[in-house]
């Protein structure tokens, strides 16, 4: 497959993403083949660990390949939809679950399918060029790809802020965040993955980055105003708090919110708090296949893409303003789904 290469090199299992010109976008295809990859490398012994890493400076994955998504939504073939996110999810199961270092040096934009990918990784690398971000509310759809797991995982509610606001990360936000783990200089990754092929050591990665210092995060200084603002139960109580403040910061945030929907928002919010105990990714997964599975016919996923994708007109007609989301809308998207439920059985 010309989208990604995936091999063995020493003692690693190699994956590498290999379409720089459409930002290393994930397709299905590329799913099911990191799927395979883990599954044979689980039960391996020649492989140690794996590493992950991209072709092209400007991006390890800008997310989803969509176009197919649209496509088939609009034709009201909800199937091909609802298949591709419980297939994807499943892999993202397996990257998180998966019994065996994997290193992933995520360049230049990670975004939603891609940090299904790389943020799942056990030794999560970043550097200077890094900007991680889930900007799924954007187009009508919530964090999903596990990435709810992560933001409940936040400290205090800097979760709740990136996921409502689809705001981008720095190297050292997303450190802070808990999204990557590591700062180390991009001209360096060349030398680090050929010792990890070597070795199939991971404590490689440890020894260079106590070498380095990561920037200060900008989101440091914001965690009060972030821990107040989005203490909120619902998308209503967030905006409410958000408008009571007459600060820049929440001036700023209202008009990053302003342009996502807030169905979505809403329903984003209601899993960041439930999963925010979760120890596995299996629920949140679940919670978020909920959504997904009724996005396109009931939700503003569709709407979304052609405002932003399509017709690029950037002016979407949400099915509801930022106060008026009314509770049994989010609750009628993240009702269970019966025999439809995500089970993480290949060939459902």
């Amino acid at each position: 497959m010309d989208d990604i290469s995936i091999r063995k090199v020493g003692k690693t299992g190699r994956i590498t993403l290999t379409r720089p010109k459409a930002l290393n976008a994930m397709s299905y295809a590329m799913c099911i083949a990191i799927e395979d990859a883990l599954d044979a490398w689980a039960i391996d012994d020649d492989v140690k660990m794996i590493v992950i890493d991209a072709e092209g400076q400007k991006a390890f994955c800008a997310g989803g390949d969509i176009a197919e998504l649209y496509n088939t939504g609009i034709a009201k073939n909800y199937d091909y939809g609802r298949k591709f996110w419980a297939d994807e999810y499943r892999m993202n199961a397996k990257m998180f679950e998966i019994d065996k270092p994997v290193a992933s040096f995520m360049q230049g934009y990670t975004l939603g399918g891609g940090v299904g990918v790389g943020c799942h990784a056990s030794h999560r690398i970043v550097g200077k060029t890094s900007r991680i971000a889930m900007p799924e509310v954007g187009i009508g759809l919530i964090p999903d790809v596990g990435g709810t797991y992560l933001l409940a995982h936040a400290p205090g509610r800097l979760g709740e802020y990136l996921g409502l606001t689809a705001a981008h990360m720095s190297a050292a936000d997303a450190i802070l965040a808990g999204f990557a783990d590591y700062y180390i200089e991009e001209e360096q990754w060349p030398a680090l993955i050929a010792q990890l092929e070597e070795t199939g050591d991971w404590t490689c990665i440890d020894d260079l980055c106590t070498k380095q210092d990561a920037p200060q995060s900008h989101l440091v200084g914001k965690m009060g105003q972030i821990n107040a603002e989005f203490a909120g139960e619902t998308l209503r109580d967030v905006v409410n708090a958000l408008r009571a403040d007459t600060s820049d910061f929440a001036s700023e945030t209202l008009d990053l919110m302003a342009k996502n929907s807030p169905l979505a928002m809403g329903c984003a919010l209601e899993i960041i708090h439930r999963v925010r105990n979760c120890t596995d990714i299996r629920m949140p997964l679940k919670q978020e296949y909920r959504f997904t599975y009724r996005a396109m016919e009931h939700g503003d996923f569709l709407e979304g893409i052609r405002a932003k994708i399509i017709d690029k007109d950037h002016t979407p007609k949400w099915q509801h303003d930022l106060t008026g989301v009314p509770d049994v809308a989010v609750s009628s998207m993240l009702m269970p789904l019966g025999d439809n439920k995500l089970t993480f059985e290949k060939g459902e």
